[in-house]
């Protein structure tokens, strides 16, 4: 039997500019083999058979499209790069094993030594780490700068500046940058602007309509959506992503067939997903204010959130994270935390199961305790990720440490 050839009933005859977002979740990349069969197919191979010597070597060298090697290219990867791309609007996604490898791709393919970065003080704590621990290493520098603050961001400009990175809304705080603003400093500055749009996904926000150069994903999170495995992407213009794929072709953070499989079932129902969770979150986040215990709640859709206005400016709802501070330190937070028995006690978050954590001894544990204090992390701080059960079941949860 011959090998399948596919068919596209993707990109090229499913044009992605005359459809809606909902439409693109469960239509857009679809490429189909032989067999014609209606759910994206999972190719699991390493490698790919060439019909004669020279259709090899063209391939290799890129005079003509198609499947190399599944280390860079894999039709279920290429399905799924395609389909969050025309969620993103962007010209080209590339996968990546991880969000933490989609940043590491990024860089590594776009910067040199020498270069500068500018990044909201408030990114990833990982993030944090891979900056100040690695890229520093090979003389690509790092300046954090105050989240909200556009004025820090243009002080901040060096000559070597080539990258601004921020995050929004961020975690765990929920603070909320304003992507426009940010990218019309990173332009006068002759520099790109990287979002990390994670906590909204294309479902919620769109960076680069609003001047952003390139999105970062951490698809492990509300893209797959149920908390199944790891993947990353980078989106953007082909240049860039062109540049991203070689750096992947030669250093291998790869994603696999299987996880590209399994996110690209996860964008089936992103936007449902995000609609159901966003209006819990804000629910539950009423609710929170209103509670003695607590000290504070942060959350963008609630108007009493900072940056509340510029949220629902260039966010269509609040999103799915919810923190608050609890009144006693971190003690009454760890025993509120132990006190639950619904809530799944985990970092990860995007699930349609609901997750709560203590962010200062996990997700930001390995920063130092003064990079906590800047970013306002403090040890009463507790993060909750929304899924999909009732509010009222997650209201009796929280509650259950009262009782205690």
């Amino acid at each position: 039997m011959s090998s399948p050839e596919l068919t596209p009933s993707g990109p090229a005859a499913f044009d992605p500019d005359h459809y809606d977002p909902e439409t693109l979740a469960v239509r857009a990349g679809i490429e189909r083999s032989q067999f014609g069969e209606h759910s994206e197919a999972l190719y699991l191979t390493s490698s790919f058979v060439f019909n004669n010597a020279a259709e090899a070597a063209a391939r290799f060298s890129g005079a003509t499209p198609g499947n190399v090697y599944a280390r860079f290219t894999n039709p279920t990867v290429t399905m799924m790069q395609d389909r969050l791309a025309a969620l993103e609007g962007a010209e080209a996604c590339v996968a990546t094993s991880s969000g933490m490898s989609a940043i590491l791709s990024m860089v590594m393919a776009l910067l040199k030594g020498g270069d500068h970065i500018i990044a909201s003080r408030s990114i990833f704590g990982s993030t944090q780490q891979l900056f100040a621990n690695y890229f520093e290493k090979f003389g690509i520098s790092t300046t954090l700068v105050d989240a909200t603050d556009i004025a820090a961001y243009r002080a901040a400009v060096r000559p070597q500046t080539r990258l601004f990175f921020i995050e929004t809304p961020s975690n765990p705080l929920t603070e909320v940058i304003d992507i426009a603003a940010v990218a019309e400093v990173a332009h006068e500055a002759g520099a790109l602007l990287a979002v990390d749009n994670c906590f909204c996904s294309p479902a919620l926000q769109k960076p680069l309509e609003l001047g952003a150069d390139i999105i970062i994903h951490s698809a492990t999170k509300f893209l797959d959506g149920q908390g199944r495995v790891l993947g990353g992407a980078v989106c953007g213009r082909k240049a860039e992503m062109d540049e991203v794929l070689r750096f992947l072709r030669t250093a291998g953070p790869t994603l696999s067939p299987f996880n590209a499989w399994i996110i690209l079932k996860g964008l089936e129902t992103l936007s449902i997903r995000m609609e159901a969770q966003s209006a819990r979150a804000l629910e539950l986040a009423r609710w929170l204010e209103k509670q003695a215990w607590v000290e504070r709640v942060f959350y963008p859709g609630l108007e009493s959130h900072p940056q509340h206005a510029i949220a629902m400016r260039q966010q269509s709802s609040g999103a799915a994270v919810v923190a608050f501070e609890v009144k006693g330190g971190r003690d009454e937070a760890w025993k509120l935390i132990d006190s639950t028995r619904m809530l799944s006690i985990t970092a990860n978050l995007g699930d349609t199961k609901t997750t709560i954590t203590h962010p200062a001894t996990t997700t930001h544990g390995r920063i130092s305790q003064e990079a906590r204090d800047a970013s306002g992390i403090r040890d009463s701080l507790i993060r909750l990720a929304i899924g999909l059960e009732s509010v009222a079941d997650m209201q009796r949860d929280l509650s259950r440490w009262l009782a205690v």
